[in-house]
């Protein structure tokens, strides 16, 4: 899933498709937590969260395949990882992404999230784009 988050991020923008710093264990819990949803055996989303500070839990690598996009997998997957973050003590979920991702852009305000100043790796890029929502 993250490879294949990448990959997508990397057509949208150039490079790698994200250079932010994260090391494997960041995602371990109690701090941090990564998911993946299955469909008839194959993976078709995933997501994780770590720690950011002593409140939030900073969403990474949030996807989900083209191929089942718009069945709302993503947002179970979202539910799913807001709830991870809750369970450790989490109050807020936060997350940066480009502006070149309208549909996520759209879930993320169905689904609660609202603008706050840009944070992390890539807030002082155009495009950026950062959003939390309160657990």
């Amino acid at each position: 899933m993250v490879r294949a988050a990448l990959a997508e991020m990397a057509a949208r923008y150039g490079g790698t498709g994200d250079d932010t710093p994260m090391d494997p264990a960041e995602f371990v819990p109690p701090h941090g937590d990564f998911l993946v949803a299955f469909l008839d055996g194959e993976p078709v989303a995933g997501a994780g969260w770590r720690a950011h500070g002593d409140e939030d839990a900073e969403l990474k690598r949030m996807f989900t395949s083209a191929a089942v996009r718009g069945r709302g997998i993503g947002r179970t997957v979202l539910g799913a990882v807001e709830e991870s973050a809750r369970a450790q003590g989490r109050k807020r979920v936060i997350l940066e992404l480009g502006d070149l991702q309208p549909e996520a852009i759209a879930m993320y305000h169905a689904c609660g999230y609202e603008r706050i100043a840009n944070y992390g790796y890539y807030r002082d890029e155009p495009g950026c784009l950062s959003f939390a929502r309160v657990l």
